[in-house]
C-alpha cells in the first residue's frame, strides 16, 4: 500500500500544531494513559483505521497494556477484562464516534457520569474527537500500517 499524501509535509504546519496541541492537552488532562489508549483503539476499530490500530496497540503495550485486553477490545461487553470506568469510557467512545446513529443517548451519558466528573467527560470527549480526526486523516491519505515508530522516552 502506498500513501496518497504525506500529510506531515503537506498540511499547513499550524493545522498540525493545533492537532498536536490537542493531544498534549489530553495527555495532561489527568485521564489514565491506558484508558486513553483503549479509547483510541476502540474508535480506530470502529473507523477501520489500520494505521492507528497499529500505532495505539504499540503505545498501549509500551504503557503496560496486556495482549488479552487488546485482543478482547472489539468484544469488550462480553469480557471480564475491563473495569466499570473503562466500560463507561468505551461506551462513550462508541456513542461519540457513531454520533450519527443515536446522537449520544442520555442513558450512555448517565452511565458515563457515574464514573467520570464533568471535566473528565469533557476531556474524554476531546480524546474521542482527536482520534476520530486522526483516523480520518490516516484513512484518507492511506497512512501505511507498520510505519509508526514510537518516540523514544526522555532518558531512554
Amino acid at each position: 500500500m502506498e500513501p496518497r499524501i504525506d500529510y506531515r509535509n503537506t498540511v499547513p504546519k499550524e493545522a498540525l500544531q493545533a492537532l498536536y496541541g490537542l493531544e498534549q492537552a489530553i495527555r495532561k488532562s489527568g485521564l489514565e494513559t491506558t484508558l486513553l489508549e483503549l479509547v483510541r483503539m476502540r474508535a480506530s476499530q470502529l473507523n477501520g483505521c489500520a494505521f492507528c490500530l497499529d500505532m495505539h496497540s504499540r503505545d498501549a503495550r509500551a504503557e503496560g497494556e496486556t495482549e488479552q485486553r487488546l485482543y478482547g477490545l472489539s468484544a469488550w461487553r462480553e469480557t471480564p477484562f475491563y473495569s466499570d470506568r473503562e466500560r463507561a469510557a468505551l461506551e462513550w467512545t462508541e456513542a461519540v464516534t457513531l454520533v450519527s446513529r443515536d446522537q449520544v443517548p442520555d442513558e450512555v451519558y448517565e452511565k458515563t457520569r457515574q464514573h467520570f466528573g464533568e471535566a473528565e467527560i469533557a476531556n474524554l470527549t476531546l480524546a474521542v474527537v482527536a482520534i476520530n480526526g486522526w483516523n480520518r486523516i490516516a484513512i484518507a491519505f492511506r497512512a501505511v500500517p507498520g510505519s509508526y515508530e514510537r518516540p523514544k522516552q526522555a532518558g531512554a
